[in-house]
């Protein structure tokens, strides 16, 4: 009967422990784990890089008009002293206007973003989604299918658990 691996978890726990374990490849490029996980999660990876390598340049450039603080030549904010309508004065950040490019994406790639977004965790101080996007992607370009491998490594030992090593290609 096919169907999915139970991993002797919960659904929760399990769905959890997959989320984390495919952010970790996709942060660092390989994992250490036993095999039937690792079966599992090549599968979510595989799919998420064919999703990043489809939509990678499905964008439009885009002028934007941003308001932003004025800055000294020591970085602070600028301030000015304002009366207001009661005669109290205060001071008010002085605000400049400019036009920066930004990348908009189109419906097909926001789409792609958010069900990545469903498979991996938010990782503090990364952007995985801009390492899929601008790292990953490009290097699978011109590649169908097979984003990852497993290799085997000897048994664990206290267990005598099946462990195999996940990597990207």
């Amino acid at each position: 009967m096919a169907g999915t691996r139970k991993l002797g978890r919960p659904t929760d726990q399990r769905m959890a422990m997959l989320k984390c374990l495919t952010t970790d490849v996709i942060l660092n490029g390989r994992i250490v784990t036993t095999e039937a996980r690792a079966k599992d999660v090549k599968a979510i990876v595989d799919s998420i890089i064919s999703l990043a390598v489809k939509e990678k340049d499905n964008f439009e450039e885009v002028e934007v008009k941003v308001v932003k603080a004025k800055l000294d030549n020591k970085g602070r904010k600028v301030t000015e002293k304002v009366t207001s309508k009661n005669g109290k004065e205060y001071l008010k950040v002085v605000k400049e206007e400019t036009t920066e490019k930004r990348q908009k994406d189109l419906p097909s790639r926001l789409n792609a973003r958010r069900k990545i977004m469903t498979k991996i965790n938010k990782v503090e101080n990364v952007d995985l989604l801009k390492k899929l996007f601008e790292e990953i992607a490009p290097k699978y370009e011109g590649r169908v299918g097979g984003y990852t491998r497993i290799l085997k490594m000897e048994p664990r030992r206290g267990d005598n658990a099946e462990i195999a090593v996940l990597q990207l290609v």
